[in-house]
């Protein structure tokens, strides 16, 4: 029988296989117990063998074992060789997305070091003092998606009407989901090309996003102020754009750290003062102790910068040489970087080209 081990796997066997790994992940308690998926939701099959699968790019189209040849619109040029192949649906359209092999050359980060500090006002604030203004692309449509969803209430259950109005909803929430996703890839790609080490808070989303409405016997407090606010934190894709500023600094041979977020805006940079005192409104940061005067996101970055260096100090690490090809007039000595950033500017969003590695159908 030892010719199954060189035997396809095909599609089906894929699932399996994939079932298999989420039992095992389960029972090694590296993830929660396996789920079922909604139906609609996360449809993909895996072509895991390449002789399944031939490549015409000149012609715009792809032959799947089973399915014959398709046509699909390219996002990009396909380079190396092709392993595997995912076809996944994402609303009404359906996409394949094309894992390839091959070998690059290794990058040498040219730049230097940056903290970056997440709201809701300004989405990131860079220790240099520029900034990238939120998108807000739930905000912008939710007056849309709330008709449709009232409209949707007054339709006939699973009639004709109901499955047109409730697509609608759908293309709203996938146009909502499209712009963000661009939105944090074109960010992310910026700061990863321009720095080497990039300093980021370890926010907790999921704490910082829970209800307050409590229970019926301990209601909560200002509910609908803090639900305005859940909304708003979650519009942001705060935890994705860390996702891609990990994998992006690491194919242009930068470094992604991660520092604690206790304080970092109630921190004096000048002279290190903590005290809530420090933050008398939302945007202005003033130093009781030294008066040192900034804006509140600005000193939020410098304080996040300074603490990553210190981690990469406590690791062994010198900071003058943390990565290769990087300039040593960065580093971040508090007291002269703070006391000398104290302008604040909005920094012009550079085109990026797209990530992406997924085609459409045709």
């Amino acid at each position: 029988m030892a010719w199954l081990a060189d035997a396809p796997i095909h599609p089906l066997q894929q699932k399996l296989k994939d079932l298999e790994r989420a039992y095992a992940n389960f029972f090694a308690k590296r993830a929660n117990f396996p789920r079922f998926k909604k139906k609609g939701r996360s449809d993909s099959f895996r072509y895991p063998d390449p002789k399944q699968i031939k490549l015409d790019q000149a012609n715009n189209r792809i032959f799947l074992l089973k399915l014959g040849w398709l046509r699909y619109r390219n996002s990009r040029k396909v380079l190396g060789l092709v392993k595997n192949v995912t076809v996944s649906a994402n609303g009404s359209k359906w996409f394949i997305s094309i894992q390839t092999e091959r070998e690059v050359e290794r990058a040498i980060p040219q730049s230097g070091a940056v903290g970056i500090d997440m709201g809701i006002a300004r989405f990131a604030t860079l220790s240099d003092g520029s900034f990238y203004a939120p998108l807000n692309s739930f905000k912008r449509h939710e007056e849309r998606l709330r008709k449709a969803q009232q409209a949707l209430s007054r339709k006939v259950r699973f009639s004709n009407n109901w499955k047109k109005t409730k697509a609608r909803i759908q293309r709203i929430h996938t146009r909502i989901a499209n712009a963000r996703r661009d939105f944090l890839h074109k960010t992310s790609t910026a700061i990863s090309k321009n720095h080497a080490i990039v300093c980021i808070e370890d926010l907790q989303v999921c704490n910082m996003s829970k209800s307050s409405a409590g229970t019926a016997d301990a209601p909560g407090s200002n509910v609908r102020a803090k639900s305005g606010l859940n909304k708003s934190i979650l519009d942001q894709g705060w935890f994705e754009f860390r996702r891609q500023l990990k994998y992006k600094l690491a194919w242009n041979g930068g470094h992604l750290i991660v520092v604690p977020p206790q304080n970092t805006s109630r921190t004096c940079p000048c002279c290190g003062h903590v005290s809530a005192d420090n933050r008398p409104t939302q945007a202005r940061f003033a130093c009781v102790a030294c008066g040192y005067e900034n804006h509140a996101d600005v000193v939020g970055a410098i304080n996040i910068l300074s603490r990553g260096m210190q981690l990469l100090r406590d690791e062994g690490r010198d900071t003058t040489d943390a990565s290769v090809g990087m300039r040593v007039d960065w580093l971040p000595v508090s007291a002269q970087m703070a006391c000398g950033s104290n302008g604040v500017g909005r920094r012009k969003q550079e085109p990026a080209e797209t990530t992406t590695h997924k085609a459409i159908y045709a």
